[in-house]
C-alpha cells in the first residue's frame, strides 16, 4: 500500500492525514502529531488521522488530537476520513468507519459526508457549576467524548480564551475535563456555535460531536427532530435525531474537504 499524507477540513475543523507508513507513524509517534500540527513550526492542523483500509465496506481510523493525546472520537475527522477512504482507497461510498468510541456509519457524497452516530451514553446532566456571565443554562453529556453544552446570549461577542478555560478544567468534570461548546439561537431557528476544544486547548472554526450534543440538548427542549447548525467557520451542518432525543442516535451532514496533499520529497518532511 502506498504512503501518503494529506490535509483535510471538515467545516474548518482541520486535520493532517495519513495513509500507509504515514498512518502507522501518527499512531505512534505524538510528538510527530504535535509538530505536524504546530501553527507556527508545522503544517498546522486540529489533529491527526491515521487512516488504515480493512475491507471495501470498513476501514480503520486512529485519531489524535493536536497536542498529541488519543482522542475517542472526532465526528468532523471521522467525515474526512470516510472522504478520504472512498477517493484514496477505493471504499464504497456507504461504509463502517472503526473509531476509538464506536463504529460508525459513514455515507460519502462527494464533498458532503453523512455519519449515523450512536446514541450517547446517558442522559443530560445540570453539574453544580456557576454559569459564566451571560450563559443561561449548563448540561454534559458524552458523544463519544465528554461536552459541556452552555446556552448562552450574545455569542459572537464572548472571549472564550477568558470564560472557557475555567469550564473546560472545572473539578466537577472531573480529570479530563471537557470540551465546551457555546450555542446561541438565531432568528432564522438555525444554531450558532462556538467550541473551545480539549487537546487543541483553544478555539476550533467546528467541532462536529459538540454539535451533534448541542442539537440534542435543543431538540429535547423544543420537541425538534432537526436542526441546522453554523459553527465559527462559517459552513452550515445538520443533525438529525434517530429517535427520541436526548438520547437516541444521530445523522450528522456537513462539509469535507481536501485541502493538499503533501510530498514526502519535500525537504520539511525529509526531517521528520
Amino acid at each position: 500500500m502506498r504512503s501518503e499524507f494529506y490535509k483535510l477540513e471538515g467545516a474548518g475543523n482541520d486535520f493532517v492525514l495519513g495513509v500507509g507508513a504515514w498512518a502507522r507513524r501518527f499512531e505512534s509517534e505524538p510528538e510527530l502529531v504535535r509538530r505536524l500540527c504546530d501553527r507556527r513550526r508545522g503544517i498546522g492542523a486540529d489533529g491527526s488521522l491515521a487512516l488504515e483500509p480493512v475491507d471495501l465496506d470498513r476501514v480503520r481510523l486512529g485519531y489524535r488530537n493536536a497536542d498529541g493525546s488519543v482522542g475517542a472520537f472526532c465526528a468532523n475527522g471521522t467525515r474526512c476520513a470516510a472522504r478520504a477512504a472512498v477517493e484514496l482507497l477505493g471504499s464504497n461510498p456507504k461504509l463502517l468507519v472503526e473509531t476509538g468510541w464506536a463504529e460508525i456509519l459513514a455515507e460519502v457524497d462527494g464533498s458532503q459526508v453523512s455519519l449515523e452516530l450512536p446514541p450517547p451514553e446517558a442522559r443530560p446532566q445540570n453539574p453544580e457549576i456557576v454559569a459564566p456571565e451571560h450563559a443561561t443554562a449548563l448540561c454534559l453529556m458524552k458523544i463519544g467524548v465528554p461536552h459541556m453544552v452552555v446556552a448562552t446570549e450574545g455569542l459572537a461577542d464572548l472571549d472564550l480564551g477568558l470564560i472557557a478555560p475555567p469550564l473546560r478544567y472545572h473539578p466537577a468534570l472531573g480529570a479530563e475535563g471537557a470540551n465546551i461548546d457555546f450555542y446561541e439561537m438565531a432568528t432564522d431557528r438555525s444554531l450558532r456555535v462556538r467550541t473551545w476544544e480539549r487537546g487543541v486547548e483553544g478555539e476550533t472554526l467546528s467541532c462536529g460531536s459538540g454539535m451533534v450534543a448541542v442539537s440534542l440538548v435543543v431538540m429535547a427542549e423544543n420537541g425538534t427532530r432537526e436542526v441546522e447548525l453554523i459553527p465559527l467557520s462559517g459552513d452550515r451542518l445538520t443533525v438529525e435525531a434517530l429517535g427520541e432525543p436526548p438520547v437516541c442516535a444521530t445523522r450528522l451532514t456537513g462539509p469535507a474537504r481536501f485541502i493538499a496533499k503533501l510530498d514526502p520529497s519535500d525537504e520539511f518532511l525529509r526531517d521528520l
